[in-house]
C-alpha cells in the first residue's frame, strides 16, 4: 500500500474531526432528550406521592370525624 500524501492524511482527519463532532453532538441531543425525560418521570412520581399521601390524609381524617361521631353516640346510648 502505498503512503498517503500530507494533503490526503489532512483530509482523512479533516473528515474524522467533522464526524467526531456530529457524533459528539448528536450524543449531546440524546443526554438532553434523556434528561427532559428523567426529569418530567421524577416530577410525575412527585405527584403520585403527593397524591397518595393526601388521600391517605384525607381518609384518616374522615376515619376521626366517624370515630367522634361513633363516640359521641355511645355515649348518648350509655354504653361509653
Amino acid at each position: 500500500m502505498p503512503e498517503k500524501t500530507t494533503r490526503e492524511l489532512v483530509a482523512e482527519t479533516a473528515r474524522d474531526v467533522k464526524w467526531i463532532c456530529r457524533t459528539l453532538s448528536r450524543m449531546e441531543e440524546e443526554g438532553t432528550c434523556r434528561e427532559e425525560r428523567l426529569r418530567a418521570l421524577e416530577g410525575w412520581r412527585s405527584e403520585t406521592v403527593g397524591e397518595s399521601r393526601r388521600d391517605r390524609q384525607i381518609a384518616a381524617g374522615a376515619g376521626g370525624v366517624v370515630g367522634g361521631a361513633v363516640a359521641i353516640v355511645l355515649q348518648m346510648l350509655g354504653w361509653g
